[in-house]
């Protein structure tokens, strides 16, 4: 297989949707059918050039994954196709109970990305994080490897072995890790009260058990004394979307919470329940780049409600229905079908929720211990900063303290607030 080839029609392929979705645009989404056509014979011509005029006869059935891949990663960043044999694999271990080694993960550059490590999951405690890219795993690479595909062989049983090469920012060769897969929960849904009356909560999933959770706690710590909240939603990338509307349900009597809407999907919109809400005391929410699906949905509603102000980074971007959809020799995509609004209309998936108060958080580092760049998981485990700015700021925030002066490096608002400046990449740009 020649690579140049396989990355030429790829980059066709994803040339060709742009197209497409270009011709949508400036005809007010309206585009024809024939004017769809007429692109798609252009991508077609070219392929027979290339077929007909290329240095070697290519061999163009071996390149259609990376094509097909190229194609909905371009549109859709988490979507997959799978052939038949992985439709039929993926359909038979999709809900089988087996070990996993804890990742979210979405397409990157046409490779597998990292959209979070589940706290306290292998991946987690290897120093995975968000915006690594996972170049390999058991030494196959992920190069146009179906997203819904790869997961699967992350999967397997307990105390099993997975090897991973992992591809950073500032690494030129990817990082080895050999993980142990294991039965990955989330942890349980933390709360306390803190100095100032503040209540403090954090959900590392959002998913029904734990928005009961939730409520719960909420009133367990007014009767302990709290007068105004944090919810932080870092690293909370797992869980079902629409329980991201349950969870500001909690803080909202009234309104718009989110709505979803597809091409083939009706418009459907959550409304707050009355009877729902527990409280309106103050509250501020925390986010950061591994804030994903439900937790991202609930930040939004929050945000836009001008119920919270929301502190930290921009979240992830990942809030969508999805289902697999079957072609006739037994094949499957599994894409997006309708994403979720804010109450505002900014489609979650493609712009993220980005705060009132942007601070960076400061990422864990992990050292390797020898030049090899293998890291066992008991090796990797990475130095945690122990100086929680993000926290630090939401409080300030919540109680209306004064911040410090701008250090040198960073921006300072109208009105005083401080702003640490986002050095890393955000992923959905």
């Amino acid at each position: 297989m020649n690579s140049r080839l396989k990355y030429l029609v790829v980059t066709v392929s994803t040339l060709m949707v742009a197209l497409l979705l270009f011709g949508a645009v400036n005809s007010g989404h309206s585009a024809s059918a024939d004017d769809q056509y007429r692109h798609l014979g252009v991508y077609t011509e070219v392929l027979s050039k290339i077929k007909s005029d290329y240095v070697e006869e290519p061999d163009l059935k071996s390149v259609t994954l990376g094509a097909l891949n190229g194609l909905l990663e371009s549109v859709d960043p988490y979507a997959s196709y799978l052939n038949a044999d992985q439709y039929k694999q993926y359909l038979k271990q999709k809900d089988a109970k087996k070990g996993d080694i804890g990742l979210v993960l979405a397409k990157r550059f046409g490779y597998v990305g990292v959209v979070d490590a589940i706290p306290g999951s292998p991946a987690d405690k290897a120093g995975l994080n968000t915006g690594d890219v996972i170049e390999s795993i058991n030494k196959v690479s992920t190069r146009d490897m179906p997203l819904a595909y790869a997961d699967l062989l992350l999967k397997g049983d307990p105390n099993t072995t997975v090897e991973i090469g992992v591809l950073r920012f500032g690494r030129s060769e990817p990082q080895n890790m050999n993980l142990i897969r294991t039965t990955v929960h989330p942890p349980a849904v933390s709360a306390k009260v803190m100095p100032d009356q503040v209540g403090y909560i954090r959900p590392y999933a959002v998913d029904a058990e734990r928005v009961h959770d939730v409520r719960a706690k909420l009133a367990d710590l007014e009767k302990q004394g709290a007068k105004r909240f944090v919810l932080d939603l870092r690293d909370s990338s797992t869980g079902a979307p629409e329980e991201g509307v349950r969870l500001a349900n909690l803080f909202v009597d009234k309104g718009l919470l989110s709505y979803t809407l597809g091409q083939k999907y009706p418009r459907h919109d959550f409304e707050a329940q009355p009877a729902s809400a527990v409280t309106k005391l103050p509250l501020v929410v925390i986010t950061n780049r591994g804030t994903a699906n439900g937790a991202e949905i609930a930040a939004a509603a929050l945000q836009d409600s001008k119920r919270a102000e929301v502190v930290g980074e921009r979240t992830y971007g990942d809030a969508a229905i999805r289902k697999p959809v079957t072609m006739d020799d037994g094949s499957a995509v599994i894409l997006s079908v309708a994403k979720f609004y804010s109450p505002s209309g900014k489609a979650i998936q493609d712009t993220g929720v980005t705060p009132s108060v942007q601070v960076a958080e400061a990422q864990p580092v992990v050292e390797d211990d020898d030049d090899s760049g293998v890291a066992a998981p008991e090796k990797a485990e990475p130095q945690r900063p122990t100086d929680d700015i993000l926290l630090k700021k939401a409080i300030d925030v919540l109680t209306g303290k004064q911040t410090a002066a701008a250090q040198p490096g960073q921006a300072s608002e109208p009105g005083g607030t401080t702003l640490t400046p986002l050095h890393v990449p955000q992923p959905n740009n």
